[in-house]
């Protein structure tokens, strides 16, 4: 029983929007945010990488239906949103997020493990 429902189509359209996001990401933390975040911009630029790298990791995963529909798609779509998701958020809003950040910083390790599940899952 997989994680959620995916098929080959979702697991195509969250690869396709997360390499997307990720270059974007990468491009805005280098260009925009980089005086803000100052020495964080490597924690930025990892998260951007992470998401353009599981993307790509999704557009192929789609292409193998069995493995989209199981564990791997849906567990590496919902880890990498979790965890550069996470990244994100904090370093964009921790201030304004008061004792939110204390929720949103454990699940930048539960996105890291759902990430290498999926991975793994790979080999069932």
């Amino acid at each position: 029983m997989p994680l959620f429902p995916a098929t080959s189509a979702l697991a195509w359209k969250a690869g396709a929007l997360l390499s997307g996001s990720g270059i974007m990401a990468g491009a805005f933390g280098a260009h925009a945010l980089a005086p803000r975040l100052g020495e964080k911009t490597a924690t930025w630029s990892m998260a951007s990488q992470y998401a353009f790298i599981n993307g790509v990791a999704l557009l192929a995963i789609s292409q193998h239906p069995v493995y989209a529909k199981r564990w791997s798609g849906p567990l590496i779509i919902a880890g990498t949103t979790l965890f550069s998701g996470s990244i994100f958020a904090l370093l964009l809003f921790r201030e304004r997020m008061g004792g939110f950040a204390k929720v949103v910083g454990p699940t930048t390790p539960i996105g890291g493990l759902l990430m290498i599940s999926g991975y793994l899952s790979l080999l069932l």
